[in-house]
Order: structure tokens, then sequence, then C-alpha cells
């Protein structure tokens, strides 16, 4: 990414220009629907379910980017918040014909839109990774090592509003400049971001590009998604390719209290976590909390 010293603040916190954005995603990637910037909303995905249920004809790839959220959620209902600008929020409406998607792919879209997001930072050079089922996560080493080994980079939620006509709303919170500091302050204990890892956001022309970049990787998965066939296959191998799950002791933390214990073996083709117990039985997991038991070993040398 670069930066203009003429034309742009040199603060990548500094608050994003809708028209430049929305011009930058289009010349980057026309594929992209209509897009609005917010500066502080409760939530991108309740602004974007809203707006659905206003208007059903809301145009395919429809985007809301926001420059903070306050009452945003995540899996399980889980709070979080970040300071304004420290953050590439946003979501996006997904509209594929109800006959090109099988109602039994919509379990592992969390996990593809897992992918968009590792691969977009991973092209400012963090080596991201995916705690299933779609937490993009970083490995941790180091004195101050968390007890789980990884620290969280992103957060990912999908929900589908509705099944016909097909309306899924995709949210992304990726933690681009907040400090070790700020997620002390917060009693984030195991929070990270890109410039925490070393990726440079000189300026917020270079935050307007990350979310172009971003959008641009979601929208290739979503084409997948819809797709089906050879290009599903590829993602999911990438999928697999990106996991620190797979290969490593877990422990699932599964509804109604119960535990499993065992080994990650294998993602299903609904997006479930097989886990190999000791008792030699093979469970699979659609739901829960997954906590690693140590950290999982490299599974992708190429970057």
């Amino acid at each position: 990414m670069t930066d203009s010293p003429t034309d742009s603040p040199t603060d990548s916190r500094a608050p994003l220009d809708a028209s430049r954005l929305s011009t930058l995603i289009q010349d980057r990637d026309g594929r992209v629907g209509p897009v609005t910037v917010v500066g502080t909303t409760g939530s991108t995905n309740a602004d974007l379910v809203d707006a659905f249920r206003a208007d059903p004809g809301l145009a395919d790839r429809t985007v809301i980017v926001a420059e903070e959220q306050v009452t945003a959620r995540g899996r399980l209902g889980r709070r979080w918040s970040a300071p304004a600008g420290a953050q590439v929020i946003m979501s996006v409406l997904l509209r594929p014909a109800v006959q090109d998607v099988p109602t039994e792919r919509f379990g592992e879209l969390p996990l593809l839109i897992g992918v968009a997001v590792a691969e977009a930072a991973r092209a400012v050079g963090v080596d991201a990774r995916l705690k299933w089922p779609n937490d993009v996560i970083v490995r941790d080493s180091g004195p101050d090592e968390t007890p789980h080994g990884y620290r969280k980079l992103a957060g990912i939620l999908v929900e589908a509003v509705s099944l016909d006509p097909v309306a899924v709303v995709v949210g992304v919170g990726l933690n681009a400049s907040i400090t070790a500091d700020e997620f002390a302050e917060a009693g984030v204990e195991a929070g990270t971001s890109l410039t925490d890892q070393g990726a440079t956001l000189a300026s917020v022309h270079d935050r307007e590009a990350l979310a172009a970049s971003e959008l641009s990787w979601i929208t290739d998965v979503d084409e997948a998604w819809r797709r089906g066939g050879a290009a599903l296959e590829n993602l999911r191998r990438r999928y697999r390719e990106l996991s620190a799950t797979l290969g490593t002791r877990v422990r699932a933390e599964l509804p109604g209290g119960e535990e499993l214990t065992g080994t990650a073996v294998d993602i299903d083709g609904q997006g479930g976590l097989v886990i190999g117990t000791t008792a030699g039985e093979r469970r699979t997991v659609t739901a829960g909390d997954v906590v690693h038991l140590r950290p999982a070993p490299a599974t992708d040398q190429r970057n």
C-alpha cells in the first residue's frame, strides 16, 4: 500500500472518504454493489438486515462500511468494540439465486469467508490463520504468549436473513491498528492487529485500500460458494491449508454443557469439525466453542 503525502492524512484512523472508497472499490472490483460509509453505528450487520427487510429488492453485494461499532456482536452473542478507525468494519449482503446454493452449503459459508479475510491480511504481510470455525488468528509465542498460543485478528458473523429469496449478511471486523495498550485497557487478553503484527498502515488511504482488497476476496469466495464444483473444492482446500485447528488437540465446549476432547482431524462438507476421540470415535461438531489445547503445527510454508 502507498500513500500520497500531498492529498491524504498521515493517520490511518482518519475518517474514510466515502466517495474515494466507493470509487476505489468499483475501480478494483466491479462485482461489488452500492457502498455506504457510516461513522458510528450499533452494528453494520443489523443495519444491513434492517435495510433488506425495508427493501427486499436491495441489490446483491450491497456493502456498509463503518468507522466504529458500539453494540456489535460476534458468535454466541458476544459483544466487542474498538476505537474509531482502528478496524476495517463491513457487512455485505449476498443474494444468490435459490437454485444456485443448496441449503447444505450455508453452514460452511462462515468458514469460507474466513479464508477471504485471512488472505487480505496475508497480502499485507501478516501470517493469518484460521481457528475453527471462522476466527482469523495469528500464532503467538514469546514471554507474553497466550494460554492457547494464538491471538485473534478478526471476527466474522454470517446471518441468513431469508431463504427464499436467499439473503445472507456477512459481517467482518478486522483489527487494523489497535495497539497492545488499547487491548489491555479494554481487558482483551488475546487480541492483535495488522500493525501489531508488523503491517504498515501509514494513512487512511491504506485502510481504504485494505477495505477494497478485503471486499475483492469476499467476492471471490462468494462466487466460488455459488458456483460449486472445482472452485468450491479449491476454496475448501485453502481453508484446510490455513487451518490452525486441524491436527491439534482440542476441547469442544458444546451447547448444553457437554465437553468433547480429542484431535481435530477434518472439516466435513457442511463446515462441521470432525474430532477423533481417545475412544477411537469420530464426532462432528457443528456449534460451540473450540479451545486449542496446544499450538497447532505449521500447515502452510508458502509465505
